[in-house]
């Protein structure tokens, strides 16, 4: 995989989306046979004997019953369907999850306990985890002409991927340190900005070059990224992360490994599909053929339902739960 510092690649993806927001087409091509929309995993938290507290109740538990029930916490995958039983509401393909948990006017959607008091916590927004990337690029490869040859685009906003001019490190990773010199001078540049008003900026590395991060990128209607050359097949390993460019080799030699960004979108040489992953969307696009949306529909790993062209995925499109 290589950056590409010509994104021109990814001209076609732009010529079909939409320049308004009313249908998942902002983000995702037009101009395809079919469409799946693939939901994110979320995670649901157990007791094994009583409800699991709300914020409220949790911040008025003595110190010593908090330290009990960590211990005791069940944390499992969820799926959308198990979800919308805990809820009493209804799993469709335009589902938005906030109506499927039932969601106040006024509450977060990000943590809902049921009514048989699990907590269930909102999938991730544009991300898949690697194995569940892997799971879906199985059946990716199997649908294009050219599976050794492709395009991955990621989102420009991730900070911790791109350096800048600024005061602080670009990411987390990159003021790990057992240097005590070292640490002090961070804390000077995080904590105590004001003392030295006519300090310049210095360039701040990021996980990718300097050359990446000024380099220029794939200009999308909604957001813009940065390209690389991707053979789709090696998405379909589930070791993909160790091969990216992008993966936070500074973050693993100081003992805190974390998956890389998954693709912001993915598609082959010959165009014969194309996978979305927007950073505001619980759940992954795929559009295709009819036979390989047939084929992610069926297989039983993924949580997918076939989507209508011009689908709404908005914020309060769900019609079927409100």
């Amino acid at each position: 995989m290589e950056w590409m510092s010509d994104p021109s690649a990814g001209a076609w993806v732009r010529e079909r989306l939409d320049t308004d927001l009313e249908t998942m087409h902002s983000v995702v091509p037009r101009g395809f046979a079919a469409y799946a929309r693939i939901l994110h995993p979320a995670i649901v938290r157990s007791l094994p004997d009583r409800a699991v507290p709300t914020s409220d109740q949790w911040d008025r538990l003595p110190e010593s019953e908090q330290q009990a029930l960590r211990g005791q916490f069940v944390d499992e995958p969820a799926t959308w369907a198990q979800t919308a039983a805990a809820f009493d509401t209804t799993l469709h393909p335009l589902a938005q999850w906030h109506r499927i948990v039932r969601t106040p006017t006024d509450e977060d959607w990000r943590t809902r306990i049921a009514p048989d008091g699990r907590e269930f916590s909102a999938p991730l927004e544009g991300e898949l985890a690697p194995e569940h990337l892997a799971a879906i690029a199985t059946h990716l490869v199997g649908h294009t002409q050219t599976p050794d040859a492709g395009f991955a685009a990621l989102w420009e906003g991730r900070g911790d991927l791109f350096g800048f001019y600024g005061i602080t490190p670009s990411g987390g990773s990159l003021a790990f340190t057992d240097d005590p010199n070292h640490q002090a001078m961070l804390d000077r540049s995080t904590h105590d900005p004001f003392n030295n008003v006519f300090r310049k900026p210095t360039w701040q590395e990021g996980i990718l070059s300097r050359e990446i991060s000024e380099g220029p990128r794939l200009r999308l209607p909604m957001r813009d990224h940065v390209l690389f050359s991707a053979p789709p097949r090696a998405f379909a390993d589930p070791e993909w992360a160790r091969q990216v460019p992008w993966r936070d080799r500074i973050a693993e030699e100081r003992g805190f490994p974390r998956p890389p960004q998954s693709p912001s979108l993915l598609w082959p040489e010959d165009h014969a599909w194309v996978m979305v992953s927007e950073v505001d969307f619980d759940s992954t696009i795929v559009a295709g053929s009819p036979a390989l949306i047939d084929t992610l529909c069926a297989d039983e790993r993924l949580e997918a339902f076939a989507i209508p062209e011009g689908a709404d995925l908005t914020w309060d499109a769900d019609m079927v739960n409100r």
